[in-house]
């Protein structure tokens, strides 16, 4: 059975000035994910879903999301505010039914885990013990079916210094977790607005590019600014083939820059 996933990232919508570009973008991708042929079994939007966290910003994301007919699944990043998302969200599918950031969906072949690796009030991000100890238990309950672990902070360097200063600051007690389930086929993670994939605990980071504007590739100190490079998102896919077949990613192109 061919399982995929496609994986969105850092829309930063918002209801201010502004507000027609990344609704833009959020929506080009979207219709894009409709147009794979098979459709993935699901998506995920891996955080930085708003700019500033307004409840209007949440409600327009509500707009942009609540007729998409494939199971989609919201992380939170360090731009959203919980208790905002929640409030639009809470008890929806989006959410997993639940109201809370962090979560486990069980589709027939594929378990997704969404962690919520936000820092009041900082860039950077922190899982904490709690949620490690959920992760474990969580992964722990279907250890024969693959399984996606969804965070918006990268657990390892990307090799952009001004964002390598904000990454997961736990990342390597999440990676004692990883290594531990050798079912998670990938960690999914945003925050870069770059594709990023890496090495991890036995797994492989898969980091998605934004749906709105993409960070520069600089890779020595500095602010890395926001060149005219177009939106994608990643897609994850399972191909047929004998018990153990590697996972692979594609990077899809939503438009020109």
């Amino acid at each position: 059975m061919t399982l995929s996933v496609a994986h969105l990232s850092d829309p930063h919508l918002t209801a201010g000035p502004g507000a027609a570009a990344p609704a833009t973008g959020l929506r080009a991708a979207l219709r894009r994910v409709l147009a794979l042929d098979p459709l993935p079994d699901c998506a995920v939007i891996t955080g930085d879903l708003t700019e500033r966290g307004e409840p209007d910003a949440y409600a327009a994301l509500r707009e942009e999301i609540g007729a998409f007919p494939l199971p989609l699944h919201l992380v939170t990043g360090n731009h959203d505010v919980p208790e905002a998302l929640v409030g639009a969200f809470g008890g929806t599918r989006f959410l997993g039914g639940g109201t809370s950031t962090s979560y486990v969906v069980e589709h027939p072949g594929l378990t997704v885990v969404a962690l919520d690796s936000r820092v009041a009030g900082a860039p950077g991000g922190r899982l904490g013990p709690g949620q490690l100890s959920r992760l474990d238990r969580d992964l722990a309950r279907r250890p024969g079916v693959p399984a996606l672990v969804c965070l918006h902070h990268p657990p390892v360097p990307v090799g952009i210094p001004f964002l390598d200063a904000m990454g997961l600051a736990d990342g390597p007690a999440l990676a004692g977790v990883v290594a531990a389930h050798p079912r998670v086929v990938r960690v999914l993670a945003g925050h870069v607005h770059r594709p990023v994939t890496a090495p991890f605990a036995g797994s492989t980071v898969a980091v998605a590019p934004s749906t709105y504007r993409q960070s520069g590739l600089v890779l020595r100190e500095g602010v890395p600014g926001y060149p005219d490079e177009p939106a994608s998102f990643l897609l994850h896919v399972a191909p047929e083939g004998p018990p153990g077949t590697a996972w692979v990613t594609h990077t899809v192109q939503v438009g020109d820059g």
